[in-house]
C-alpha cells in the first residue's frame, strides 16, 4: 500500500509539473509585460526549471519502491515533502487559497508521507 501511495504521489507530481509548465506558456507569459527582453527570457527559464525539477521528483517518487533501500526511500520522501510543502504554502498564501494548485500539491505531500 505504501508503494502505491508513493507511485500515486509521483504521478500527481508529474501531472502538477506539466500543468504548471503549460499554464505558464499558455496563460502567464503571453500576457506578461516584462522588460527588458533578457529578463523575460530569464523569468521563463526559471519558471520552467521548477517544472523540470517537479517532474524529476515525480520520477524519483515512482522509482523509490524499486530501489530497495529504506534510506533512499526516506530521502526521496523528505525531498518531495520539503519541495512540495514549500510550494503548497507559497501557492496558498500568494493566491489566498483561490487557486487549486495548493490542493494538488498538498495531496502529493500527503501521499508521499503515506509512503513512509
Amino acid at each position: 500500500m505504501r508503494d502505491l501511495a508513493l507511485q500515486a504521489a509521483g504521478m500527481l507530481a508529474i501531472l502538477a509539473a506539466l500543468i504548471h509548465g503549460a499554464l505558464a506558456e499558455l496563460s502567464v507569459f503571453p500576457n506578461a509585460q516584462v522588460a527588458p527582453r533578457g529578463a523575460r527570457r530569464l523569468l521563463r527559464l526559471v519558471w520552467q526549471a521548477s517544472t523540470v525539477d517537479w517532474i524529476a521528483i515525480g520520477v524519483l517518487l515512482i522509482a523509490a519502491p524499486a530501489l530497495g533501500s529504506d534510506a533512499a526511500r526516506h530521502a526521496i520522501i523528505a525531498l518531495a515533502v520539503v519541495v512540495y510543502g514549500y510550494a503548497t504554502v507559497g501557492n496558498a498564501v500568494a493566491t489566498r487559497g483561490r487557486h487549486y494548485g495548493w490542493c494538488l500539491m498538498l495531496a502529493i505531500v500527503v501521499l508521499a508521507l503515506l509512503g513512509l
